[in-house]
């Protein structure tokens, strides 16, 4: 691509496609078809999906003159868009050992010199503008993906191997006495605003009703979490939901994946490390994040009481840079970049909720069923994702994403 174009949106689409390249530039080819586990999509397939949504959604929508490389790829590389055609099983994308790294490659390369000539003739036209806008966040929203799917994959090496030495764990938290602040209560707006790109999920913006409550003013660290095992958290099946204690009993869940046994060091996107006792505690599901809550006297925040919190509260530092390892994140109350939170919402559709129209409909509203709301992104979630509004969703056994823990109380201080 030509870097000194003046067109902000190809600029943004060179920027976007090429930090996924550039995350993957420690890699080697046999690390990129390696899939761990059914959740887990290898990284030469995550390369080739957000290249196959460019050539879906956007070339072949906009530009007529458009011809595909391979007819094959529509089939191999859908994710979950039913209505755009059948795709292979999602268990099974660690089987395409072809198409090759190389051929993924040469495909990137062929729709991106395709977007860019599409962007200089129609750059100015607002549906293509808003589809474009829409597959870069889509792409960056596979940039974290790529991120959490790669760590499993090394965890599972017995050498330990580093994604990328530079990257470790969330930075550390405050090491102050855990406390909280009131919080807002009564009737808020909340959703996006539309102020600036969002995803259908956070709209529209709605009235909702808080109770009193406290919210805490930071996460939970490793070293607490520690205090909950070595207090027996794992074996206390009051502290547990039904279903979650099923899921711990039938894993063999005693400790946050990539914690060692001794409880004093972790496997990092850097490899093995001595464990942080002021980082905040990840890799933990909804069902340790509920017990730990009710170990200490407490409970998950409900998706608003965390968003009224985190808008109040307002970023650290700039964010606002498609960058990962945040530096400001441990500062402040840490609602932002640091890690996933898991509140106690249910994922579900806002009152007067649209999805999109066509198969972009299945981006998101699809999925409004058995999963819980986190909020705040992560420390390896697109730094201009992050905002107050944001919303991503996990089932509640899930612990490879950098998820993590804050407490509230009911009633004021």
């Amino acid at each position: 691509m030509d870097s000194q174009t003046t067109n902000p949106l190809t600029t943004d689409f060179e920027r976007v496609r090429s930090m996924t390249l550039e995350l993957c530039s420690a890699l080697e080819p046999e690390d990129t078809v390696v899939q761990s586990m059914p959740d887990v999509s290898p990284t030469k397939w995550h390369l080739a999906h957000v290249t196959w949504f460019f050539e879906r959604f956007v070339l072949e929508v906009f530009d007529s003159d458009y011809r595909r490389l391979n007819d094959q790829y529509d089939y191999l590389f859908n994710s979950y868009y039913y209505s755009a055609g059948q795709m292979h099983a999602r268990p099974k994308r660690g089987l395409l050992t072809r198409p090759t790294l190389a051929e993924i490659t040469a495909y990137r390369s062929h729709v991106d010199a395709a977007m860019q000539s599409l962007l200089e003739k129609q750059g100015d036209n607002p549906e293509l503008r808003d589809r474009v806008i829409l597959g870069l966040n889509h792409e960056q929203q596979h940039q974290e993906l790529l991120l959490t799917d790669i760590k499993h994959v090394f965890s599972c090496n017995p050498l330990r191997p580093a994604v990328n030495a530079s990257l470790s764990t969330p930075p550390s938290c405050a090491t102050d006495t855990y406390a909280f602040d009131n919080g807002e209560s009564g009737i808020h707006k909340v959703g996006a605003s539309g102020d600036g790109f969002c995803f259908d999920n956070e709209t529209p913006q709605h009235d909702a009703l808080l109770h009193e409550h406290r919210i805490g003013t930071r996460l939970i660290t490793n070293r607490e979490f520690r205090d909950f095992i070595k207090a027996g958290g794992y074996s206390d099946s009051n502290l547990w939901l039904s279903d979650g204690w099923s899921t711990i009993d039938e894993r063999g869940w005693e400790r946050p994946l990539y914690w060692a046994e001794d409880l004093e060091s972790e496997f990092t996107l850097g490899g093995q490390r001595e464990l942080d006792d002021h980082a905040p505690v990840c890799h933990v599901s909804y069902y340790e994040a509920d017990a730990f809550a009710r170990w200490a006297g407490a409970r998950l925040p409900t998706e608003f009481e965390w968003e009224l919190a985190a808008a109040k509260e307002g970023t650290h530092g700039n964010f606002m840079e498609t960058a990962y390892w945040h530096p400001a994140a441990g500062e402040g109350k840490q609602f932002f970049g640091d890690v996933w939170e898991w509140t106690s919402s249910s994922y579900a559709p806002y009152p007067g909720f649209v999805p999109l129209e066509g198969s972009l409909g299945e981006y998101n509203g699809k999925f409004m069923c058995n999963q819980m709301t986190v909020r705040g992104g992560s420390c390896v979630t697109a730094g201009d994702h992050i905002r107050a509004s944001y919303r991503s969703f996990f089932y509640p056994d899930a612990r490879w994403q950098f998820l993590g823990i804050r407490l509230a109380r009911d009633g004021l201080g």
